[in-house]
């Protein structure tokens, strides 16, 4: 997304450059900073909004790409990283609120 974010730039888009950099680390930040949660609540409750911060990144990619700001092609790989790591992230909010209820 960097790599991206410095393209967007360099077409003077700052403030999308700034966005797509915001919305990429929100998801590692949220899932470090609910990591640290004592309640699996509220550690869920974090990875609810990392898994969210995904879909924001890639609705700025399809809307960048539509704008025709990079090269056709160069969002896919990262789009298909999106999605798996959606994924992740949902099959952990479901291993986390299946270990609530057993408790």
């Amino acid at each position: 997304m960097h790599r991206l974010a410095e393209m967007l730039e360099a077409k003077r888009y700052y403030r999308y450059a700034e966005q797509l950099r915001a919305a990429a680390l929100s998801v590692a930040n949220n899932i470090a900073e609910g990591s640290g949660s004592l309640h699996t609540a509220e550690f869920v409750q974090f990875l609810n909004i990392a898994r969210r911060s995904l879909f924001e990144n890639a609705s700025m990619l399809l809307v960048f790409d539509s704008m025709k700001v990079w090269p056709t092609g160069t969002i896919d790989p990262l789009l298909t990283d999106c999605d798996r790591l959606s994924r992740m992230i949902s099959s952990f909010i479901q291993s986390q609120n299946s270990k609530r209820i057993n408790v």
